[in-house]
Formats: structure tokens, sequence, C-alpha cells
């Protein structure tokens, strides 16, 4: 468990908090590219609101929300030239956070010049928009295996969580709630999602866990029973401060097309809105071919309602159904993202770690907490963080693999993969 204090410094993310100083030294998702056409986005971000737009020559820019002059919304703000107009008295601000325009000044006025308003950097990869909140020269961008793949090889989407990021960043360091939470008693049609009825992480519900340090933050073994000379491994990451990669539903069709299970996996960025909320954005990667982004819109718009909120929620009890339960272990349907979203935001708000009992299957989260905690002193004494240092030579990811594979009983957990790399 964590004390009182551990989990503030965790959870709380707004500015001037430790936790909040951990995650501006990082580049964030902001936005989803298609959600950022010719209008300036409302974006509430690490407990600020901003304003997202695309200045002059098409790229994305980021700035408070509240104009520098007498605080008027800047989302309501004409776009001029690839620059926010304030509506109250038409300061013009540029996406850099310069005032290039206050037409109530004198000819010849120097103030424009002195004027700077709160804006961040921001980046546009693969369908996201990307922003960096923290202080200083922003770090490179992590060289995460999808940087540098073909647009069709990528898809992301979003969805939003009433909970503390950290809560829905734990659940992926979690292999061991598989065997339950995702549990189906009936075969499930394969364009639906996995039909788990006969899987491993069912026959064998109490996988072992190892946890390994890495360059980037965790990766986490879980070991399951394969037959008597086999073991089943699944490995997963997670990746410093709120991401993480694990391997699971299809990102193509099954109807059409077989590939093989490691070709592909997906990353869960859990981002912070405030305390209280956080975006999951989702980023799905074939490593050897096109996704099929058609299906995998339709696996996330199918239970999905408006604003990207999702239409089982704690308001309407997750609509589960008892006479389901039969069916589904959750009696909440066959979507994972519904299961996760009641795990998560069951807990509370935020979570009050001080009562919990972590046994053997949270080896994984406890580590995850141990990391986070020593980059949070990291910040406090001047350091830059695991996965934010400037100075880092060679790629802190190199070595992400993300996979799962039976091997003989007396096999390596912790070698096999090594020789199977595939980015």
């Amino acid at each position: 468990m964590l004390t009182a204090e551990q989990n503030e410094r965790l959870t709380r993310i707004g500015p001037g908090t430790p936790g909040g100083a951990l995650m501006r030294r990082y580049w964030q998702p902001v936005s989803l590219s298609a959600e950022l056409q010719r209008d300036p986005v409302p974006v509430r971000l690490l407990g600020e609101n901003l304003v997202l737009f695309r200045t002059a020559g098409g790229t994305p820019g980021l700035v408070a929300a509240r104009c520098p002059h007498r605080g008027a919304d800047l989302t309501y703000a004409r776009l001029e030239g690839g620059a926010l107009r304030c509506l109250y008295h038409g300061w013009l601000i540029a996406g850099d956070g310069r005032c290039l325009e206050m037409p109530g000044e004198p000819a010849g006025s120097t103030f424009p010049s002195k004027v700077r308003h709160t804006a961040y950097p921001c980046c546009e990869l693969q369908g996201l928009v990307f922003a960096y909140m923290g202080p200083g020269e922003a770090p490179p961008f992590p060289r995460f295996p999808w940087l540098d793949a073909p647009e069709s090889s990528v898809w992301a989407r979003k969805m939003l969580l009433n909970c503390n990021y950290l809560q829905g960043n734990e659940g992926n360091c979690d292999p061991q709630h598989l065997s339950f939470l995702h549990r189906f008693f009936a075969p499930v049609a394969e364009d639906r999602s996995f039909d788990l009825s006969r899987d491993l992480r069912v026959a064998d519900p109490a996988p072992e866990i190892e946890v390994e340090d890495t360059p980037f933050g965790l990766r986490i073994y879980a070991i399951r029973a394969a037959g008597a000379d086999a073991r089943y491994v699944r490995i997963t990451n997670f990746i410093m401060p709120n991401n993480s990669s694990f391997s699971g539903s299809a990102v193509v069709d099954p109807k059409n097309e077989t590939i093989p299970d490691n070709s592909y996996y997906h990353f869960h960025w859990h981002v912070p809105i405030d305390d209280y909320n956080h975006w999951k954005y989702r980023l799905s990667f074939r490593i050897d071919g096109p996704v099929d982004k058609a299906y995998c819109d339709a696996m996330v718009d199918e239970g999905m309602g408006a604003g990207d909120n999702r239409d089982r929620r704690p308001e309407n009890r997750y609509l589960q159904s008892r006479d389901e339960m039969g069916t589904t272990y959750t009696g909440m349907g066959h979507n994972f993202h519904d299961h996760d979203r009641f795990a998560v935001e069951s807990q509370g708000p935020i979570a009050d770690r001080t009562v919990e009992h972590l046994g053997a299957p949270d080896r994984a989260v406890a580590a995850m907490r141990r990391v986070m905690l020593r980059a949070v002193d990291d910040v406090e004494a001047g350091r830059d963080p695991l996965m934010a240092r400037r100075d880092e030579t060679g790629n802190p990811l190199a070595d992400l693999v993300t996979l799962g594979e039976t091997i003989p009983a007396g096999g390596d957990v912790r070698e096999f993969w090594r020789q199977r790399i595939v980015h």
C-alpha cells in the first residue's frame, strides 16, 4: 500500500504539485488530429484550461484559454491568419504566445512585445497531437516503434474515464485481472472480441508475476502453466510515466484476414484532465501491414456515447445485467473497455491506497508506483526523470518487446524473447 502522502504525490497533477511537475516533463497527448480541424478546440490538460488551434502553417498551437489582457475565453476567439483574435478587445495571440496586435494601444507602443502568453510547444504524429508543458527546452520525443511506421499501420482513439489517471494506468500493470474481469463463459464471435472461454488465462488464474527494471520503466512477465512441459509467457510493459504496451484485441477483421498474434499490439496512454478525470488514448500498431481502421473504429464505437464517453457509466451502474452473468463474468457486456472502466472508476475519483492489501499478483503495480515515486524525487532534486532525460544516449525503447509465447517449462523467461524482438 501507499501512505497518504505518497498517494498525494502521485495522484495530484495540477500546477505546483510534485506529481504535476513530473507529468509536465513528458510529451503528452492533447487531442486526436481529427478533432482539430478549422475551429479552436477547448482542452483541459493537467488541470489547466487551454485552447488548441492550427497556426498559419497548419501546425498545432496550444495556449492558455484566458486572454492575457482581461481574461476573456480564447476558445471563442476568431481565428485570423493562424492566430487567435480575442473577441473582447481584439488582442491577437500567436501559437507561441506572442501578442501580435493590441488594437487599443497608440502607434509606436512597445507594450505588445512585452506580453508573452502561456503557450506550449506541440507536435503532430500518427493522428495525435502532443504537447510539452514542462520547463526549459522539450526533451526529444520518445522513439516509439510506431513513430516511423506507415500511417496505415497505426490507429488511435480516445475515451473518457471519470477517475484519476493512476487507477487506469495501474490496470495495465495487472495481468492477473484478465482471468476474471474479462472472462466469458460462452464463445464470443471473433468479430466482436476475444474468446477467452478456453484461454490459458482462465485455466491458470494465478500467474507468476516477474518484473524487470528497464530504461523506459518496467517489463512485466505473466507466466502461466501451458501443460506439463510448457509455460505461456505474456510480456507487457509500463512506459514512464503514464503509458503501457500489451497484446490484445485484433486490429483486422478476423473474418477477412488472419495475422500472427505477435505482429501487432496496443498502447494505452492515461492522460490526466485533472485530478479526477482522464483520457485513455488507445493506439494500435501493426508491425508488418495495415490496420483495418474501420474494424478498429467499430470495436470502440460499439457502446460509445457522445463526447467520447461510453454508454456504461456509474450513474446507470454500467448497465449491469445479473441475467447476463451466465455468459459474461461481469454482466457488463463483452467490451473490455467497459469492464476496465467499471474496475477503475468504482475505486472512487482518487483511490485510497492506504487501505488496500496488495498480494503476489500485484507485484508489478507496486513496482510501478516505486518507479513513479523515484521519478517524482528526481524532478524535485533537479534531475531529469526516466524517459525524459535530455542527455540520454541511445534509445531507451530499443528493447521494448510486447508478445505472448509458449516456451519450454525450463526456459528462461527473461531471455527467450531477445532473439525475437520485432519493432
